[in-house]
């Protein structure tokens, strides 16, 4: 089932709590529930349906150390979608909740993520590594967006790419899905898949150039952190190195996922001044800081407080995991075969340059911190 662009001219209503832009509109693959007024009462088909695959996604993640539950949950969307296909698609009753879960459980999921920050934590690292952080999410987002307009990859599925590779990996693909006026599904799973792909390959990539370059454990946990996509993955790759180059590099991580606000912020700050530059004027303009984005930034103050017990951290984690994992099924039923197609090997190209990107400026941070 093909993901389409947003229907132009539909002028919605007043938003939900967490309805974060009010230019949303739906796509081709998901019905947006606000324009569909017969199937609107029944999200709990299509939300259930994700909620499912969820699970066995988090659970196949756990059975397999090191595999990502939303890379899983994407390819368990794509699966159902493409073996619906052959009967005809999936039924028009799941097409509310799919979309109910590819944008509200995925901003509720972005929210949840603000827990996992310790602003005490980040700001013992140091000044220099922490403007060295702002220096790798601001110059591998400038140089991925400027590398896909080079490639001639749609100006939407660049920032995605470049959202997910500069700060914490499908998390933020999310984010900057949020906040965009025009979206197509497949393009953003297309983005999470590519994170999770070239992040894996980075678990093996990292320790062995540590290795290779003799590197001390906090040059090298320092490097792992910021350069590595999802925080995962960093686990997994400084973990190899040893348990010192995994306390720093999980710390530098979390300073990158920190920048989710700020960027989210100008993303949303850019799209709502195209689009009052636009001729159009039926479409409302989205919210300067969006509602979820500062969700995220609460989840981080009250973290940083430390008032809440472990037991609600830890279900907080959880709630996270599985409502991100929903989120990725959602999005997965609208990769068809048909559109990877179309898109080519221009965003995989894309995806492999934001990968070097990301490690070069790292390394540098590392070098001049470590």
């Amino acid at each position: 089932m093909d993901g389409g662009d947003s229907v132009p001219g539909v002028i919605v209503p007043a938003p939900e709590p967490w309805a974060v832009e009010p230019a949303e509109a739906a796509s081709t693959t998901h019905v947006d529930e606000r324009t569909d007024a017969p199937a609107r009462h029944r999200p709990w088909l299509g939300a259930g349906l994700s909620g499912l695959g969820a699970g066995a996604a988090i659970g196949v993640g756990q059975l397999v150390p090191g595999l990502s539950a939303m890379l899983v949950a994407i390819l368990l969307g794509a699966l159902v979608a493409n073996v619906a296909s052959l009967w005809g698609g999936l039924p028009a009753a799941l097409e509310p909740g799919l979309a109910f879960a590819s944008r509200r459980l995925l901003r509720l999921g972005v929210v949840l993520l603000g827990l996992q920050l310790v602003l005490g934590d980040i700001a013992a690292l140091g000044w220099p590594i922490v403007l060295g952080v702002v220096a790798i999410v601001g110059g591998t987002m400038g140089g991925t967006l400027l590398v896909g307009r080079w490639l001639r990859v749609d100006a939407s599925q660049a920032l995605l790419i470049a959202g997910g590779f500069s700060i914490c990996g499908a998390a933020a693909v999310a984010g900057v899905d949020g906040v965009l006026a025009r979206r197509k599904d497949a393009e953003t799973a297309t983005a999470v898949a590519l994170v999770v792909l070239f992040g894996t390959v980075m678990i093996a990539v990292m320790p062995t150039l540590a290795g290779l370059l003799g590197l001390n454990p906090r040059t090298a946990g320092i490097w792992t952190g910021a350069s590595v996509h999802e925080v995962a993955q960093v686990v997994a790759a400084a973990g190899i190195i040893g348990p010192e180059a995994l306390r720093v590099a999980v710390v530098v991580k979390l300073a990158r996922v920190l920048m989710l606000a700020p960027v989210l912020g100008v993303v949303s700050w850019r799209q709502r001044a195209e689009l009052a530059a636009a001729p159009r004027t039926d479409r409302a303009l989205p919210p300067l800081v969006p509602l979820f984005v500062a969700g995220f930034v609460a989840m981080v103050v009250v973290r940083s407080l430390g008032v809440l017990p472990d037991g609600v951290l830890d279900a907080a984690k959880a709630a996270e995991t599985w409502l991100l994992a929903a989120a990725m099924f959602a999005l997965g039923t609208s990769v068809h075969w048909r559109v990877l197609r179309r898109a080519g090997g221009r965003p995989v190209l894309l995806a492999g340059l934001a990968t070097l990107i990301v490690t070069c400026i790292g390394a540098a941070v590392a070098a001049l911190a470590g």
